[in-house]
C-alpha cells in the first residue's frame, strides 16, 4: 500500500535523532518528509546542507523538515552533528516508512542491481494529507522547489 497525492497519510511514529516522531503531532504544521539513500554520501550531503541553509525559510512558511533512511540512530547523530542539521532524521531500517511511500526501488551502482532508497520528497499539509511528491529526484535546485511549493501550500 502506498499513499496517493491529495489522500490523508497514515499516522505513524517512528524512531528519530532526538526522540521518536508521531505524525499526528505535528498536526497545524506542514511537514517535509526527504527520503534519502545513505548518510554520508555527496548527495545526500549537499541535499542535507541546502535543507539546513533554508531551514529558516521552511520554518517561516511554517514546515517541519524531516529526512529519512535507513541508517541507525547513531549514525543519524553523527551526521546530524556533523552538518549541523536543526531537524531530526529517522531511522527506518525496517523499510516502514519507506514501504509506506513506495520509494524502495532496483537501482543500479557500480554495474549491479542493488535494492535502495530513490531519492523522493514528500510534502504533507497542516491536516496530514499529501499534497505533492517528488520522486527520483535530482539535487542541483530540488530544495528551492520544495521551498517554493510549501510557501505556495
Amino acid at each position: 500500500m502506498s499513499i496517493a497525492v491529495d489522500q490523508p497519510v497514515p499516522d505513524f511514529t517512528a524512531p528519530a535523532t532526538g526522540g521518536e516522531i508521531t505524525l499526528s503531532k505535528l498536526r497545524g504544521k506542514k511537514a517535509v518528509l526527504y527520503f534519502y539513500p545513505k548518510d554520508n554520501t555527496p548527495g545526500c550531503t549537499t541535499e542535507s546542507l541546502q535543507f539546513r541553509d533554508l531551514y529558516p525559510k521552511f520554518r517561516k512558511a511554517g514546515a517541519e523538515i524531516i529526512g529519512v533512511s535507513r541508517d541507525s540512530l547513531r549514525s543519524h547523530d553523527n551526521f546530524k552533528a556533523k552538518l549541523e542539521l536543526p531537524f531530526p532524521l529517522i531511522s527506518d531500517p525496517e523499510e516502514n516508512l519507506c514501504a509506506l511511500f513506495n520509494v524502495i526501488k532496483m537501482k543500479k551502482m557500480y554495474g549491479k542491481e542493488v535494492r535502495g532508497i530513490e531519492r523522493s520528497t514528500f510534502l504533507i499539509d497542516a491536516e496530514g494529507v499529501l499534497r505533492e511528491e517528488w520522486r527520483g529526484v535530482k539535487v542541483p535546485g530540488h530544495v528551492d522547489d520544495i521551498l517554493v511549493a510549501v510557501q505556495a501550500l
